[in-house]
Formats: C-alpha cells, structure tokens, sequence
C-alpha cells in the first residue's frame, strides 16, 4: 500500500474530523464522543504557528498529526493514524518530520501527551527517544530534546570550557 505525506490543506478538515473521532472512540472505548468544536481547525491553515501534516493514501486520509509551535517546544496536539494503515510507517514519518521542522525552527524541544492505556504508541514514541518527563490523570507528558545547530553550538562551547 502507497501514501504519501503532505501538509494538509483546508479541503482535508472533514477527513481530519473523521479521523479525530475515530481516534477518540479508540482511546474512550465508547462511541458518542465530541469532535473539535466549529473552526477549532482553521488555525491550522491560517498562522505559520500551527500546521498539520497529513497522510495521503489513494485519496484517502491515512492519518494527520497537528502541531503547534511556541517559542521553546513544538507540541504535537492530536495524533491520529487509521487501524486500516498502522504499521506502515506512518506514524514514524510523521515525528521524524517534526522532528526535521524543530531543527530547521531552531527549536529545542519537541512535547506531547500519550493515554497511559495507549501502549502501541507509548512503544513508538519510545523508540523515537521521547521520555516521560511528568503525568497528570490519565497521561503522561513526554519530551525529545531536537539538536540543532544552536544547542550544538552550546553544547560544544561547553565542553571546550570545562
């Protein structure tokens, strides 16, 4: 199976709808949950502060993965691939791409929240090298520091130093 990974554009919302649904039906185990609220998904196609990136399979939507920049982190907010497509790839092409966008933003730190229940994707972010670095109720918060060419720079200074 064939799929490719693009930015999203306005014309992929009802897809990222859908597949934000079904994402919620998995991890709530129940069917009526709430999708985004009017709008919520404009921001993604009107700042340069908030992107998705999605993946394209013979006209279908395979997944999306939305991110939100700030001025110390990118978080990746809502992270969703299709049973139908998992173990493709996908999901890791999706983090190593925001991965590459935290590098070339000169960004430090990549941050996300998991589902404690949600172990396949606990094992993927792993793998990746995030870590835990804190949990609230039903989640845990992890981090990947991202090197780029500023934290290299100070991490090389550093060693000079000591």
């Amino acid at each position: 199976m064939t799929w490719q990974l693009r930015k999203a554009e306005p014309r992929d919302k009802e897809g990222i709808e859908n597949l934000f649904l079904m994402m919620l039906r998995s991890v709530y185990k129940k069917e009526d949950v709430q999708g985004y609220e009017p709008g919520y998904l404009d921001k993604f196609f009107k700042d340069d502060r908030s992107w998705i990136y999605v993946a394209e399979s013979e006209g279908n939507l395979a997944g999306y993965l939305s991110i939100e920049q700030y001025p110390d982190f990118l978080y990746l907010d809502d992270f969703c691939i299709d049973e139908k497509y998992r173990g493709l790839g996908i999901g890791t092409k999706f983090l190593k791409t925001a991965q590459k966008d935290a590098s070339e933003k000169n960004i430090p730190q990549i941050r996300l929240h998991v589902e404690k229940s949600n172990q396949g994707a606990m094992k993927l972010y792993q793998r990746l090298g995030y870590t835990v670095a804190g949990e609230k109720d039903s989640r845990y918060l992890m981090t990947k520091i991202i090197l780029n060419k500023n934290l290299c720079r100070i991490v090389n200074e550093t060693k000079q130093n000591q």
